[in-house]
């Protein structure tokens, strides 16, 4: 765990010199620089002296490489096809899924299903019918819906073009 490289970079992000940030937690310069290189633990109180002034949750000092921000560039996307539907994944961790989903005109998620999670599409292109449980909806460009995925559900597209969805799933 490297708090005091994570503290530094936060603090030059932010634009904040050492002074600034001694003055602002009351501690010293020397602490604030033994902290940041790593020559010192500070007590969990600093940290939250530090955390406050920084503007973030303690917690983050604590977070490892994989669980901080990733970046999936756009050539870089992991592409999978389901049924007839191509899903590039906008996302590669944890319970949080982002996808693209492009279809053709009549092309249907595969027979009904259902799993664990929730769901939330949006329309960015074509038209659709989304159905759900004993629910049945149609759907046009900038329409959103969101479902409890447990529920046998299916999405087909009905438009004359291709179709583009933008859809998060959630499982924890």
């Amino acid at each position: 765990m490297d708090i005091g490289c994570t503290i530094r970079a936060i603090r030059k992000r932010k634009g904040i010199t050492i002074p600034q940030l001694c003055e602002g937690t009351g501690l010293s310069r020397g602490f604030i620089s033994n902290v940041e290189n790593n020559k010192t633990s500070p007590s969990i109180a600093s940290l939250e002296l530090i955390a406050n002034y920084l503007n973030v949750p303690i917690t983050y000092f604590f977070m490892t490489e994989k669980e901080r921000m990733t970046v999936v560039r756009k050539d870089e996307r992991k592409v999978k096809t389901f049924g007839i539907f191509n899903i590039e994944y906008l996302t590669t961790n944890g319970p949080l899924r982002v996808m693209l989903v492009g279809s053709k005109p009549g092309d249907v998620t595969g027979e009904t299903h259902f799993h664990e999670g929730y769901e939330c599409h949006l329309v960015l292109k074509g038209r659709y019918r989304a159905e759900h449980g004993s629910d049945s909806v149609i759907l046009e460009e900038g329409d959103a819906f969101s479902w409890n995925a447990s529920i046998p559900h299916n999405v087909i597209n009905i438009g004359d073009t291709d179709g583009l969805l933008l859809i998060a799933s959630y499982k924890e």
